[in-house]
């Protein structure tokens, strides 16, 4: 039996080899891999305040709107309501008052609120806003001028007593209800009468210390130097007067006066602020009324102002009737 050997080495590859090599698996081709996304978990919800602390906010809360919209308004809603005021109004309140200013102010602002409510309160906040703002005009030329009120404009008690003392004899004499109903409105009338002619004294003094060309004494119409007591300029008296305007003008909106009285307040406050010059050139600095300084000067303006804004107003009653 013949048979044939394959050579030892020949091909197993070969096609008509007896062994078969499989054919190699086929491999996909590698995709290019994007940009890896990092997934972000959200933020958990914000806890809600403990019940303890939801109920004093919401406490306190119910207590200052009872305060604010109590009326007629009591000692303790007065206080209330102001301290809520004078807090979140702090900044504003310090640039223009010192600590113990602060402190003297809050208490006008306790009595006004309690006498006139927050109608009142207004009304001298408009002043404050108003009287700051001008007092703080060219301060630096002020300074220099020598003629700038101390502290960098921040009033101190003494300036805040001066300012409100005929004020706050009225919010009295309205809170005990001095004289009834029938003087009532008379009492309204002069505080917002002295607060105009605290104003028009304010602006037209710093309004002629920033911008008056020539200030003349009231007494003598000389002209003297920017500051001299009981100067008064063309551009300080026009300012001046438009601030006793402005002044009445926000109390007849917030129902304070009526058409009428705004007028009166308007012509007391500029026979005060006259007064008040003519007692700073005669008086003021002189021999023997050391003791008449600013402030004093200030309360005796102001009181001038109410005073003649009341008797005004009782001559035009009568001549009505």
């Amino acid at each position: 039996m013949a048979c044939s050997l394959l050579p030892l080495h020949a091909p197993l590859s070969s096609p008509h080899g007896l062994l078969s090599s499989r054919p190699a698996p086929r491999m996909l081709p590698a995709l290019p891999r994007g940009p890896r996304v990092l997934r972000h978990r959200a933020p958990p919800p914000p806890r809600a305040l403990p019940d303890v602390a939801a109920g004093v906010a919401s406490g306190i809360r119910d207590a200052l709107a009872d305060a604010f919209l109590e009326s007629p308004p009591t000692w303790r809603s007065a206080a209330t309501s102001n301290l809520a005021v004078f807090v979140a109004g702090s900044p504003a309140l310090l640039s223009g008052l010192s600590a113990s200013g602060f402190a003297a102010a809050y208490l006008l602002g306790t009595l006004t609120w309690r006498a006139f409510g927050p109608p009142g309160f207004i009304l001298v906040v408009a002043y404050f806003v108003v009287g700051t703002a001008v007092t703080k005009l060219k301060i630096k030329q002020k300074e220099a001028q020598g003629v700038a009120e101390k502290r960098g404009g921040r009033r101190g008690p003494g300036s805040v007593i001066g300012s409100s003392a005929a004020g706050c004899v009225c919010a009295l004499l309205s809170i005990y209800h001095v004289g009834g109903t029938a003087f009532s409105q008379l009492w309204r009338l002069g505080f917002v009468a002295s607060f105009c002619t605290k104003l028009s004294d304010t602006v037209s003094s710093e309004i002629g210390k920033a911008f008056g060309r020539t200030t003349y004494l009231v007494t003598t119409f000389k002209v003297v130097p920017r500051g001299t007591e009981g100067a008064i300029s063309v551009e300080g008296t026009l300012a001046g007067i438009l601030a006793s305007v402005f002044l009445a003008s926000v109390a007849y909106l917030l129902g304070q006066v009526d058409v009428l009285q705004v007028a009166v307040c308007l012509l007391a406050s500029q026979v005060a602020n006259y007064g008040e010059s003519y007692i700073g050139a005669t008086l003021q600095d002189k021999e023997g009324f050391g003791w008449l300084n600013n402030d004093i000067v200030n309360v005796l303006n102001i009181s001038i102002g109410a005073i003649l804004a009341v008797l005004m107003q009782q001559l035009l009653v009568s001549w009505s009737s």
